[in-house]
C-alpha cells in the first residue's frame, strides 16, 4: 500500500504539479503586474483592522490569522524537516521560490473567492473555489469535486496529520500515551467547532500571532548566539539548490530535481498557494476597502510571513544544527527539530518544541475544519444534523490520527493536496482574464487617489455571475 501510494505521489508531483505550481505563479506575477512586490507594503499595513466589523463578518485581520492558522500547522515545523530530508539545504531555497510566486497565486485565488463570495443564512459571507468554479466558469460539477476533495482533506486527512504531531510530542516530552492527547484534543476541539466560523476567528485572531511571535523570537536568538554558523548554512543553501556542491564534490545525494520537488511539495504544504484552502477564509472577510482585490492583497501577506518567516525559522534551526537529515524519515521528523534546538539552546529546547508544536497543530485543525464546515453550505449540506455529524467524525478523525501511522498519514495528505491543487489552479488559469480585468480596475483607483471600490457595472461580462447586492457601490 505504501508502495502504491508513493508511486501516486510521485507522479503527481514529479510529473504534473511540479511544473504546474511554479508557471501558475509567474504566470499571475505577470498577468498582474508583479503584484507581490507592488503591493507588499499596503498589505502588511492593510492588516492594522479593528477586531470587529459593523455586520457579522470577519475583519481581514481574523480571515488573515485564520488562514495562517491553517498554513501553520505541523507542516511549518516536521514538514521543513521532511524537506531538508527529502531534497538537503537547497529544499530552503525552493521553498522561497515557492513563496515569492506563490503570492501571485494566493492573490488570483483569494480575489476570485471575494468577487464571487455569496451571502450566509447568519448575515455573514461564504465562498472559495467551489463558488468560483460554479459561479465563474459555469462548472458546478468541478465545483462539486473541489468541495469533496476538501472535506477529505481537511476534514479528514489533513487533521490526522495535526494529531499525529501532537501524539508524537507529547508522548516523546512529557509521557502522555497517544489515547490520552488524541481524547483529550478530540473534546476540546469538538467545543470550540461548535462557535462556527466566526466564533474560530476570534480565537485564532489570539492565538496565531502569539505562537508565531513566540516561535521566531527564539529562532532569532538561536541565530544570534550562532551567528559566525549562520553564513556557511547561507552558502550551503545556495549551493544545494542549483546543484553546485554535488558538482562540485561528486556527491550522489541530493540532486537539483529532488531539491525543487521537496521544496514546492512542502511550500505547498505550509503556504497552501494554489491548494483552494485560503480563499474560503478571504470569501468570509469584508473586504477593506470595498474591493475583490484589496482581500487577495491582504492574503499574500500570509504567505510570505509563513515561508521566510516561520517555515525559515524552522529550517535555521535545523541547519544550525547541523543534523544528519539524510537519515531522517518522517516518523521522527517532530524528534530531531527537538534534538536540533536542544543541541544549540539547551535541554528545554524539547519542551518548547513540544509546546508550539501542539499550539501549531491545535490551531491548524481549528481552522482546517472552519475550511470543511464551509464547503458543507456549497453542496446544500449545511443543515444543523449534517454539520453536527462533521464535527463529530473530525473529533473521531483526531482519535484516530493520534494512533495512526505516520508515513501513511504524509502519504494520504501529500496525494490530496495534489488533487486540491490541479482542480483549483485549472480553474483559476481559466478565469485569469477576470483576475486581470479586476486587478487593473484596482489599479486604475490607486494611481487617480482613490479609495478602491468595485462596481460591478463596469464589467457586464462578468456582472450577471456575480450574486445580486453583494458588491453594493453608493451613488
Amino acid at each position: 500500500m505504501q508502495d502504491f501510494l508513493a508511486f501516486i505521489n510521485q507522479v503527481l508531483w514529479g510529473a504534473i504539479l511540479l511544473y504546474l505550481v511554479p508557471a501558475t505563479g509567474i504566470w499571475f506575477t505577470l498577468r498582474c503586474s508583479f503584484i507581490q512586490f507592488r503591493y507588499f507594503l499596503p498589505a502588511v499595513k492593510s492588516l492594522k483592522i479593528t477586531f470587529r466589523t459593523k455586520n457579522k463578518n470577519i475583519t481581514p485581520f481574523q480571515s488573515i490569522c485564520t488562514s495562517m492558522a491553517a498554513r501553520v500547522g505541523s507542516g511549518n515545523l516536521a514538514g521543513v524537516v521532511i524537506a531538508l530530508a527529502g531534497g538537503g539545504p537547497g529544499a530552503l531555497f525552493w521553498m522561497w521560490f515557492a513563496a515569492l510566486t506563490g503570492m501571485a497565486t494566493t492573490f488570483a485565488e483569494c480575489t476570485l473567492a471575494q468577487l464571487y463570495k455569496t451571502p450566509n443564512k447568519n448575515g455573514g459571507f461564504r465562498g472559495g473555489p467551489a463558488w468560483y468554479m460554479a459561479h465563474g466558469l459555469g462548472m458546478r460539477w468541478m465545483g462539486i469535486a473541489f468541495s469533496l476533495f476538501l472535506l477529505v482533506a481537511f476534514g479528514l486527512v489533513f487533521n490526522t496529520v495535526q494529531a499525529n504531531a501532537i501524539a508524537v510530542v507529547m508522548s516523546g516530552s512529557f509521557s502522555v500515551t497517544p489515547i490520552i492527547s488524541g481524547s483529550v484534543l478530540a473534546i476540546i476541539a469538538c467545543l470550540v467547532f461548535t462557535r462556527g466560523l466566526p466564533g474560530i476567528a476570534r480565537i485564532l485572531q489570539w492565538l496565531v500571532p502569539l505562537m508565531a511571535i513566540l516561535w521566531i523570537s527564539v529562532s532569532l536568538c538561536v541565530m544570534f548566539t550562532h551567528i559566525e554558523q549562520v553564513p556557511g548554512v547561507m552558502r550551503r543553501v545556495i549551493e544545494y539548490a542549483f546543484g553546485w556542491q554535488q558538482v562540485t564534490s561528486g556527491a550522489l545525494g541530493y540532486t537539483l530535481s529532488q531539491a525543487i520537488a521537496s521544496g514546492l511539495q512542502r511550500a505547498m504544504f505550509s503556504n497552501e498557494s494554489g491548494m483552494g484552502s485560503t480563499p474560503n477564509a478571504a470569501a468570509a472577510a469584508e473586504a477593506i476597502p470595498a474591493h475583490p482585490a484589496s482581500q487577495g492583497i491582504v492574503q499574500m501577506a500570509g504567505v510570505m510571513f509563513d515561508t521566510f518567516g516561520i517555515c525559515t525559522a524552522t529550517a535555521a534551526i535545523v541547519l544550525l544544527s547541523d543534523s544528519n537529515t539524510d537519515v531522517i524519515d518522517r516518523a521522527n521528523s517532530i524528534n530531531m527539530l527537538q534534538n536540533a534546538l536542544s543541541t544549540l539552546s539547551g535541554a528545554w529546547g524539547a519542551d518548547f518544541v513540544a509546546f508550539i508544536t501542539v499550539l501549531f497543530a491545535f490551531t491548524s485543525v481549528l481552522a482546517n475544519y472552519s475550511y470543511a464546515e464551509n464547503n458543507l453550505s456549497f453542496l446544500h449540506l449545511d443543515s444543523p444534523r449534517i454539520v453536527t455529524l462533521l464535527r463529530v467524525i473530525v473529533s473521531l478523525t483526531l482519535l484516530a490520527g493520534a494512533l495512526s501511522s505516520i508515513d501513511l498519514v504524509w502519504s494520504l495528505a501529500d496525494i490530496i493536496m495534489a488533487f486540491m491543487a490541479i482542480t483549483n489552479l485549472t480553474a483559476i488559469l481559466l478565469l485569469s482574464p477576470v483576475v486581470r480585468d479586476v486587478t487593473l480596475d484596482y489599479h486604475r483607483q490607486r494611481k487617480l487617489g482613490q479609495t478602491p471600490t468595485f462596481d460591478p457595472d463596469r464589467f457586464p461580462d462578468i456582472s450577471g455571475q456575480l450574486f445580486p447586492g453583494v458588491w453594493k457601490v453608493k451613488k
